[in-house]
């Protein structure tokens, strides 16, 4: 039996186009491994963390000052507790030096005093006795 040329035709097309849906199931595959789309994630969060500290570079190149107060701002409260040591010791010695310390007192003779007046109790109230239904 012999083919006509439509019918031949035909085949050809179908085994170009099993053979372009073939290499498009292995060009997934391999965009589809594990490995490759980890690859893919780490290259677009990069580029991600570039694109982000570009913007932060040129923002602080349009508001120096203000980047500098907010920057401050977030450093004195991730260190308010050695800040504050820190001025607790500064006025403590400031304060020493300025003011004498209280000298002990010199001994002296006890005098006796007049005995303190007592204060008076009040005699305790007695409980009240809970009355039970019955």
């Amino acid at each position: 039996m012999s083919d006509t040329p439509k019918i031949v035709a035909a085949r050809i097309e179908v085994a170009r186009t099993r053979a372009a849906l073939i290499e498009t199931a292995r060009e997934l595959q391999g965009r589809l491994q594990p490995k490759t789309l980890a690859s893919e994630a780490w290259e677009k969060a990069k580029n991600k963390g570039a694109d982000l500290a570009e913007d932060a570079v040129d923002a602080v190149r349009k508001r120096p000052v203000a980047v500098g107060g907010v920057v401050a701002a977030l450093t004195m409260f991730l260190a308010r507790e050695p800040i504050k040591d820190a001025a607790v010791k500064l006025y403590d010695a400031m304060t020493s030096s300025e003011e004498p310390k209280a000298k002990a007192p010199a001994l002296k003779t006890q005098t006796r005093s007049k005995p303190a007046a007592r204060a008076v109790r009040k005699p305790a109230r007695p409980a009240r006795k809970k009355e039970t239904a019955a």
